[in-house]
């Protein structure tokens, strides 16, 4: 661990950054929680996480990274030197082991190129790296400041990496009540989004069959490593992140506890929830729906591949062309026919083959065929296509997107309370994951 951390140091950001506050070290963990303009949210979702034991709270770091780009409006700025004064002033729950970084103020604010909350979840993860068991069992877990967690969070984090070797996971989510009906209509539509393409890629056996929210994230400290630390992108960061630790060390879901993202409207950043919730309320066409008949080309894919991995990849293309020939004709474009036999070549037995074809035909490129094949915009179909999914899946369904989306939640792990049960399905094990 020391020398993967000492390794690492080459990829830190070079700055003026700092951890402030607890100054202690030899921590089982860290939560990082990136706030820009989050006065008013920040202190309910630290307020959340001092719910849990007192004994839990000892062993974890909570780090929040108050964070916005040069050119921000003067208006955030006021707002982020107001959350630091709160911190610094000792404003939090005294029973949390609190730190922050100031990259807020002016000469401690973000580099304009790759200012935001990837960038913020980065300085947050590599500045909590040193102040962990220096034995490599550390875990980091991710929030954002407006996000509510339950009273075993901690406990629940701690449960399911010792029970599993996998060096990522994310957590069941249910978005929080809405402030007023069309809210509430559009964070139910974005969210029936999000379920309805994880559980179809589930039915289809993806191995990336998981939810890339970053408030739902965690990982080994060590796996965080292994992977080179968190990509610097403004859009996407947390779906190329998963990806990565899926490949590298298995991504494997918790059950028994909940995060709750904020189902607030936002047009602070040009992408992501708020943004998609935003655009939903105003009747725009923010996310597309995608019908049974895509995943089940994408199952038979998966399976042509895993059946017939001793074929040439014209035989390959051959058998999936007589199920979908767009399908055939989007492999083929994507390279398909050129890194079949440098795989093959590469990879000798059937289970380290089948392990480098997912790492060619990973979460992006699933996406993008199942894109390829075609969607419906969110609409008044939108439960015609969710329910044919949900068919093929239990052998019926019910309507009403309301019914829908309770039922997607109970099948991926949200459960009243948060307490959860280990009867869910497991969505995203990649069987070939190994610990870091």
């Amino acid at each position: 661990m020391k020398r993967r951390l000492a390794n690492y140091r080459r990829r830190l950001l070079d700055g003026p950054w700092q951890l402030q506050g607890c100054t202690a070290g030899d921590f089982a963990g860290a939560v990082v929680i990136p706030a820009c303009g989050e006065r008013q949210s920040l202190p309910l979702t630290l307020a959340t996480l001092a719910a849990n034991p007192v004994e839990d709270l000892r062993r974890w770091l909570v780090v929040v990274v108050v964070n916005q780009p040069p050119q921000a409006a003067p208006s955030l700025l006021a707002e982020n030197l107001q959350t630091l004064a709160w911190l610094e002033a000792g404003g939090a729950p005294p029973s949390l082991r609190l730190a922050w970084v100031d990259a807020a103020r002016p000469g401690q604010m973000l580099p304009e190129k790759d200012a935001g909350v990837g960038l913020a979840r980065k300085l947050g993860c590599d500045l909590a790296l040193p102040r962990l068991r220096p034995d490599g069992s550390g875990l980091l877990a991710w929030l954002d400041a407006d996000t509510l967690v339950d009273n075993n969070y901690l406990a629940a984090l701690k449960t399911h990496f010792a029970a599993h070797a996998q060096g990522g996971t994310t957590l069941p989510f249910a978005h929080q009540p809405a402030d007023s009906p069309a809210t509430r209509q559009a964070i139910d539509r974005y969210e029936l989004y999000l379920r309805h393409y994880v559980y179809g890629l589930h039915l289809a056996g993806s191995p990336y069959a998981y939810h890339s929210i970053g408030s739902t994230i965690a990982f080994r400290a060590a796996a965080y490593l292994a992977i080179g630390g968190m990509n610097r992108r403004r859009a996407g960061e947390d779906f190329y992140f998963l990806q990565q630790l899926a490949k590298t060390c298995g991504v494997h879901p918790l059950s028994g506890t909940l995060v709750r993202p904020s189902a607030r409207r936002s047009q602070r950043v040009p992408f992501g929830t708020g943004e998609k919730v935003a655009r939903l309320a105003a009747g725009e066409a923010a996310v597309s729906f995608y019908p049974a008949e895509n995943f089940r080309i994408l199952k038979a894919w998966l399976q042509i591949v895993s059946q017939h991995s001793a074929a040439d990849a014209s035989e390959l293309l051959n058998r999936i062309e007589s199920r979908s020939g767009s399908a055939a004709e989007f492999l083929r474009d994507a390279g398909f026919p050129a890194i079949w036999p440098k795989l093959v070549a590469r990879n000798r037995s059937p289970e380290r083959l089948l392990r480098a074809f997912h790492g060619w035909f990973d979460a992006l490129k699933t996406l993008r065929l199942i894109r390829h094949l075609g969607s419906f915009s969110a609409s008044d179909e939108t439960s015609g296509l969710v329910a044919e999914l949900i068919t093929w899946g239990k052998g019926s369904a019910p309507r009403k997107i309301e019914q829908q989306l309770a039922l997607l939640r109970r099948l991926q792990g949200v459960v009243s309370g948060g307490r959860g049960s280990n009867d869910v399905l497991c969505f995203g094990q990649l069987r070939t994951g190994r610990e870091p």
